[in-house]
């Protein structure tokens, strides 16, 4: 979704992603300073097997619900370890080939990645768990969506509303950012602007530049 220069509503949505970078690219640094390094030992675990195995089984979802902070107390993670591992992975990995799909738009490819997904127990709603499954299968490209992240967008002025297809909404904005950021989006990946957006999300009085 290109936005040329020349209209009001485009440079007001230019103005707003420089706002947005002035406040990502400290939260960014209060991230990599507040967090252990550590903890995302797991997500690269499971992203490391993911490359090499092209899918993702019941243990690699059972590693991201640790890594996440999810509830295993629910019915769908009893119907879930239910299916044979090879179902599962049989899943996955047409997911696992959707966000690698390059020679689509990132959004389309993590739209029918979240597609696929859905079809899994516990991942017909909401995009936490979903996210943080077809990130491990595309690192560098996917991003984790949580609760914190909508806190920190709305915050932020940027809409991403709850209706079906939101996954793939939540990319196109990131891409927006990436396409407006200028000097600050030079190295930045999806993830990286992820992270910035949960600690934003989780610190109510985000630090700004001066």
């Amino acid at each position: 979704m290109k936005k040329s220069a020349d209209t009001p509503a485009d440079e007001a949505f230019a103005a707003l992603c420089g706002r947005t970078w002035d406040i990502l690219v400290p939260a960014r640094v209060g991230y990599l300073a507040g967090v252990s390094p550590h903890y995302d030992e797991i997500f690269h675990d499971v992203a490391q097997r993911t490359e090499h195995t092209g899918n993702l089984g019941k243990t690699d979802i059972a590693a991201l619900v640790v890594w996440k902070r999810l509830s295993a107390q629910t019915r769908w993670v009893t119907e879930l370890m239910s299916l044979p591992d090879t179902q599962v992975r049989a899943v996955t990995e047409r997911a696992v080939t959707a966000v690698r799909d390059h020679t689509v738009p990132r959004s389309e490819a993590a739209r029918t990645g979240r597609g696929i997904i859905w079809e899994l127990p516990g991942f017909r709603t909401g995009d936490a768990l979903a996210s943080a499954i077809l990130t491990a299968a595309a690192p560098h490209r996917m991003a984790v969506y949580d609760r914190r992240v909508q806190h920190a967008l709305g915050t932020l002025g940027l809409t991403l509303t709850p209706t079906p297809g939101r996954y793939g909404r939540y990319m196109q904005l990131l891409d927006d950012l990436i396409e407006h950021g200028a000097a600050h989006a030079a190295d930045w990946t999806a993830r990286d602007i992820d992270t910035a957006l949960y600690w934003t999300g989780a610190n109510p009085h985000p630090p700004t530049t001066t």
